[in-house]
């Protein structure tokens, strides 16, 4: 019987964005239980989460250089959900400590960030998991494997959006844009809005398809309520092989809560993927006939046990993806305690957050010209 993880988090508190999904999707399957947090640089904050979260015996810090400190031999991993730009401090201790981590994207700022951190990782032989909740779904696990199996033939060609409107979109009340936390109105050389949602985009196409980047185009703009703060990115990326990639994301699409999307076009055949109707992928076949399939179909991965929490017909949604990324980095840090190989094919780690990084900056750079994408992994030194 395999043993629940000891983990400690940092940031993720009542009034964060991320940190009741993840705490749900932690403690889901009974992989994991949270036994030290800093959920909050205010130590009010972070009790009150303890108290609404039903963690009695967890260990609460008022920061997380503390934390470490005292946590370091306690605790089988760390799980970062703060802010980006603390995410790099807080790993490179962790490192230099010998916790395992755990983080949710994007990894860090910048490719310069993320060359540190890999730099860092090699040096204490240390462990690194980013997050990327939407591969969790078992429907893009299908798709990527009957993209592997052939069954779209060459691919030619994948549109990927995630089109949003929370920098738009008006209370009916006031008639106002309700204003984001302070750290989602602060860009640097990787717009934030790219940081949020551009690296899900590029991260689902090399997943699911295994190419590479060679050179990008791409336009930023500001429609929103926030100007100057870049709120929409179209970008075309040459992924080499006659692969190109249409991507479009940002915050100022009307319409939209999260209209992620993407669609796969090959010589045999076409797929598409919704997370608006996570549960089925339309396939269309060389003929032009086109068929839907979920998880009690004719089905390849999305059929194995760990995706049945319920059956077919009944849909799996965020939550339960992310727990499925979280049974992986389980799987994952069982075998690095046992001494064997740690690789994962679901998982990421720093080398994927680099080939990102680097896209978005040449996006930010391009400003309609073309730009080559060169040296896409991170130095080992």
């Amino acid at each position: 019987m395999m043993s629940t993880l000891d983990v400690g988090i940092v940031g993720g508190s009542l009034d964060s964005a991320v940190g009741r999904a993840h705490r749900t999707a932690l403690i889901m399957d009974g992989r994991f239980r949270i036994s030290a947090a800093c959920f909050s640089q205010d130590f009010e904050i972070t009790q009150a989460t303890a108290g609404q979260w039903h963690l009695p015996k967890c260990r609460l810090y008022q920061d997380w250089q503390t934390m470490l400190d005292d946590e370091h031999d306690r605790i089988d991993a760390l799980v970062v959900l703060t802010p980006p730009s603390m995410h790099m401090p807080i790993i490179l201790k962790a490192f230099t400590l010998g916790i395992r981590v755990i983080s949710e994207k994007p990894l860090c700022l910048s490719s310069a960030e993320a060359a540190e951190i890999k730099a860092s990782q090699v040096s204490n032989n240390g462990y690194l998991a980013v997050i990327y909740n939407y591969t969790g779904y078992p429907m893009v696990r299908e798709l990527r494997a009957q993209i592997a199996a052939g069954r779209l033939g060459k691919l030619v060609h994948v549109r990927a959006e995630m089109p949003q409107e929370g920098f738009i979109r008006a209370k009916p009340d006031s008639g106002e844009v309700p204003v984001p936390q302070d750290w989602r109105l602060q860009d640097n050389e990787i717009p934030t809005v790219s940081l949020d949602l551009g690296v899900h985009l590029l991260q689902m196409i090399t997943f699911l398809t295994g190419a590479r980047p060679k050179r990008v185009v791409g336009t930023q703009h500001s429609y929103g309520a926030f100007a100057p703060l870049i709120d929409s990115v179209d970008a075309l990326v040459d992924y080499g092989d006659d692969l190109s990639c249409n991507v479009w994301f940002g915050k100022a699409a009307l319409g939209y809560r999260n209209g992620l999307k993407i669609r796969v076009f090959g010589t045999e055949g076409a797929a598409e993927w919704s997370q608006m109707n996570p549960e089925l992928i339309r396939m269309t076949d060389k003929f032009g006939e086109s068929v839907s399939i979920d998880r009690s179909g004719e089905v390849l991965v999305a059929m194995e046990d760990r995706y049945q929490r319920f059956k077919a017909g009944h849909p799996a949604g965020f939550i339960e993806a992310l727990a499925n990324y979280y049974e992986d980095i389980y799987s994952s840090i069982q075998h690095v305690k046992e001494g064997t190989d740690a690789q994962n094919e679901y998982t990421a780690g720093v080398d994927i957050s680099f080939e990102g990084l680097k896209v978005l900056e040449a996006i930010s750079r391009s400003k309609g010209s073309p730009v080559m994408l060169e040296e896409l992994e991170p130095p080992s030194e």
